[in-house]
């Protein structure tokens, strides 16, 4: 009776143990998040942007968040779409990740937006800008930008400031397509004529060809849409055509200007006005504290696709504290819609209905400060929303 007793006792505490350490490891439960960028190839400095983003949030924060440990997972994607889809599937099934994140381009933010639907798995966009991604799963968020928001914005701009004749120089694809219909609906709608427009192609362009058409044409500025890392490249071949001493000034969204890889432009980049969401000289203390950090962590200032990172991983930090650790899909992207924070670049919020980014939007112009160069802001547009979707 008495052994009997005491196996019973022991099953018991054994029981309890086995309870206790599951509670525990529940407790410690890790939330995985696959960050699929582009580490190598012409968007290489989009991925290294936003994976030195998200390292530098978690120095700061820490690693774990509402008692769940997170693990991020870093797949280098290279830009290509067959690729995202491969990493994604993988994450998902093999790694059970329970975010996928980072984006560096639309064609990968598309190809991965059906498994996010089917797996219930929140997808954050931190860099690709086409105006339709968020409606490709209701499972997507994007903490990075639309080109709509500052392709109207600069439009406007340009013909309120006299200039009459534009030649547009845009990408071929989804993100260049939409700066340049929005650009031209508020540029011609104000009455701007655009005397030129040519399409580049995204991998490997060489943009002298196409310069020379802009330059023939004689337009008072060239409206310029290329994707974060191509503008160095840009900028070189519009200083070794000349274009810099024609008069013909650059404007856009601030892709083309992007903070990571202005200093290295020289002065043709002096006067380039742009409309964007972020700039390395943005005033607030937030903004100071962040370019400091990221500085002594990097040695390099960071640009928009760093913030876009940064303000990704910030979202599913919040998010996580506000289910009290609960990691579904479901429960995540419920309190991630409407969260609004002050970003380095400034207040932004996700809008409820769209999980599309609302923010403020300022026009800049690259000016020499402190012998470096920046995009600094002189205008600012508060609380925009992508116009590709208001329309609707």
């Amino acid at each position: 009776m008495f052994i009997r007793q005491k196996t019973l006792l022991q099953i018991a505490a054994a029981g309890l143990l086995l309870g206790a350490s599951a509670l525990a490891a529940q407790a410690q439960e890790t939330v995985k998040i696959g960050l699929i960028v582009p580490m190598t190839g012409g968007q290489a400095s989009t991925g290294k942007q936003i994976d030195n983003a998200v390292k530098l949030y978690m120095q700061q924060h820490g690693n774990s968040v509402a008692g769940k440990k997170i693990e991020v997972i870093l797949k280098d994607d290279a830009a290509v779409p067959d690729n995202t889809k491969r990493l994604a599937q993988e994450l998902i099934v093999n790694d059970k990740v329970n975010i996928i994140a980072g984006f560096g381009v639309t064609p990968a933010a598309f190809a991965a937006a059906p498994l996010a639907t089917q797996a219930k798995v929140p997808e954050i966009v931190m860099a690709a800008g086409t105006s339709v991604i968020t409606e490709r799963s209701p499972y997507i968020v994007r903490t990075s930008f639309t080109l709509g928001q500052s392709s109207t914005i600069i439009g406007d701009w340009a013909v309120k400031n006299g200039i009459k004749k534009v030649a547009t120089l845009t990408s071929d694809y989804a993100p260049g397509h939409d700066a340049l219909k929005f650009f031209k609906d508020h540029f011609t709608a104000g009455g701007g004529q655009i005397v030129e427009e040519v399409k580049v192609p995204l991998a490997n362009p060489d943009f002298a060809p196409f310069l020379q058409r802009m330059k023939d044409a004689k337009p008072d500025a060239m409206f310029v849409f290329v994707p974060a890392g191509q503008g160095g490249n840009f900028m070189k071949q519009y200083a070794e055509r000349g274009l810099d001493k024609s008069g013909i000034k650059v404007i856009g969204p601030g892709d083309v200007m992007d903070d990571d890889l202005l200093n290295g432009m020289g002065d043709s980049a002096l006067g380039a006005v742009t409309a964007h969401i972020y700039s390395a000289a943005h005033p607030s203390q937030a903004n100071k504290d962040f370019v400091a950090a990221y500085k002594k962590a990097y040695g390099q200032r960071p640009g928009f696709m760093a913030v876009g990172g940064y303000d990704g991983i910030h979202l599913v930090y919040e998010a996580l504290k506000k289910t009290g650790g609960k990691a579904d899909g479901d429960s995540l992207i419920a309190a991630m819609k409407g969260m609004a924070w002050e970003s380095p670049r400034g207040p932004i919020s996700i809008d409820p209905e769209t999980r599309d980014i609302v923010q403020n939007v300022y026009i800049r112009k690259v000016e020499k400060k402190d012998g470096e160069l920046y995009n600094i802001e002189f205008e600012t547009f508060k609380d925009v929303k992508d116009p590709g979707k208001t329309k609707k």
